[in-house]
């Protein structure tokens, strides 16, 4: 059998990113790599995290959203301002360009992982495995990178802050939400750091496991969570999103969150699109497994529509797919989302991949426990597009009803889950010796993000203000 050091050896053979990942730490002992992290404090000592403030050159944060809307489909723009300004929590959950300027011109700890980009505790949910178990995991990948772990914690943390100042919490309570989030990601990173690189590998919170650890009110909410979630299947989606006309399915025009492609677009650019989808389609086929290859071949499409998803992502075009297999019984959605260029690439400009579409399906493939076996990327009308299944046994924790134990809970499983994603690509022996085993870095994470938060409000001020003077436009609410 090949060893895998002399796999490793052969450096014409490995991707880049996976070599800048490693570095030497794959020939160190644990005891060699425990020091490299600890030496890390010296470039980045865990205290300085809580002495956060902002460049004194530091970006005007509307001029930032507004180099972002630039690419974007024009008459989307607006739902997206509207849905930035619903508060803090969701102008934060859509800027993360903003967090990456502020973090990237930071010193760094050096400690290599491959990022979410946007792990706020929004971006965690249920998802359905391909075995179809439900298990817990990040959700959004469109800006994931690589970079310091330490990027993907503080947007977690911060969030927590945010949560709880729009729950109306008091400030206490807020700090015990982010010491939650560390530590349980702290002491996550330690028991990763004992563990054999498969186990590692092959761990997953499953929704069991959730229930398990909850208390009687909280296994009730997670067993309405995922029974949510379960219903949440391609039937329910094929009967919200589509109608008969005339005989043949179709998706419905149901605007501003679904268009159909010949009402969005102008009179000669509609078969443009349908033609340029069908071609992303056959070109997709060659980012999948041959097996995949094999089941997708056997489905043709129907029908085509542009949907608006999320929040930061609102503009971006991305379309859904009706697809028909053995009978008009036998259908598939596909969801087709544009990957623009990560957040996070100015700020640590190492990439192997030639295509952004790649980027987020395989930062995805090695972040989650539990992969869309659908996932794939190809290139269509001069932007870069990653597909994936469209609602599949997806569901997520309402945080708008979280009580302050629950709330708890769901932090620390999200900085447990987080911690297993970044021990996944990253060496968790030198984290978890950087983070060390005191709550020296829990404090100061708390101090960082309570300024950060403070920073957050402030930008959503001046967020709102230019939507007031006219300087962004916002689409009017929705009609109930």
């Amino acid at each position: 059998m090949t060893s895998v050091s002399h796999l490793s050896d052969d450096g014409d053979h490995l991707d880049p990113a996976v070599v800048h990942l490693l570095g030497s730490s794959a020939r160190l002992t644990p005891q060699e790599r425990s020091e490299q992290g600890r030496a890390a404090r010296t470039d980045r000592p865990r205290r300085t995290f809580g002495e956060w403030s902002p460049a004194a050159d530091r970006r005007d944060p509307v001029a930032i959203l507004e180099e972002q809307d630039a690419d974007r489909l024009q008459q989307l723009v607006p739902e997206r301002h509207r849905r930035m300004l619903q508060s803090p929590f969701a102008f934060y959950r859509g800027g993360a360009a903003i967090m990456a300027a502020d973090l990237g011109v930071l010193p760094s700890t050096g400690l290599v992982v491959q990022l979410c980009g946007d792990a706020h505790l929004a971006n965690f949910g249920l998802f359905g495995s391909p075995e179809r178990a439900l298990v817990f995991d990040l959700n959004d990948f469109d800006e994931t990178h690589l970079g310091p772990f330490e990027w993907d914690v503080v947007r977690l943390a911060a969030s927590a802050v945010l949560l709880g100042r729009d729950r109306g919490w008091n400030p206490g309570v807020q700090d015990d939400l982010v010491r939650a989030t560390v530590s349980s990601y702290r002491e996550a990173l330690a028991s990763f750091a004992d563990e054999s690189n498969l186990d590692v590998w092959f761990s997953v919170l499953r929704i069991e496991d959730l229930e398990e650890q909850a208390d009687a009110k909280g296994r009730r909410q997670l067993e309405r969570t995922a029974a949510k979630a379960r219903s949440n299947d391609l039937q329910k989606a094929v009967s919200k999103f589509t109608e008969v006309v005339d005989g043949r399915r179709r998706f419905r025009d149901d605007p501003p969150l679904l268009h159909r492609v010949e009402s969005f677009y102008a009179d000669g650019d509609q078969d443009r699109i349908s033609d340029a989808v069908r071609r992303f389609l056959v070109d997709y086929l060659v980012s999948l497994p041959h097996d995949v290859q094999v089941l997708m071949a056997r489905y043709r499409v129907l029908d085509e529509a542009l949907k608006v998803v999320g929040v930061g992502s609102v503009g971006t075009r991305c379309f859904i797919v009706l697809g028909e297999g053995r009978d008009p019984d036998d259908l598939m959605i596909l969801q087709i989302k544009q990957a623009s260029t990560s957040v996070l690439a100015p700020w640590w400009n190492v990439s192997r991949f030639s295509t952004e579409g790649q980027r987020v399906v395989e930062g995805q493939r090695i972040m989650q426990a539990a992969t869309d076996p659908f996932l794939g990327w190809a290139h269509m009308a001069g932007h870069d597009y990653y597909l994936r299944q469209f609602r599949d046994m997806k569901g997520s924790i309402d945080l708008t009803t979280l009580r302050q134990p629950a709330a708890i809970r769901y932090l620390e499983r999200c900085g447990w889950t987080l911690a297993r994603a970044h021990a996944k690509s990253g060496d968790a022996v030198a984290i978890s010796a950087y983070l060390g085993e005191s709550t020296k870095f829990d404090e100061a994470m708390v101090a960082c993000c309570r300024r950060y938060a403070d920073q957050v409000e402030a930008d959503y001020r001046a967020f709102a203000e230019a939507a007031s003077s006219g300087r962004i436009e916002v689409a009017p609410d929705p009609v109930a």
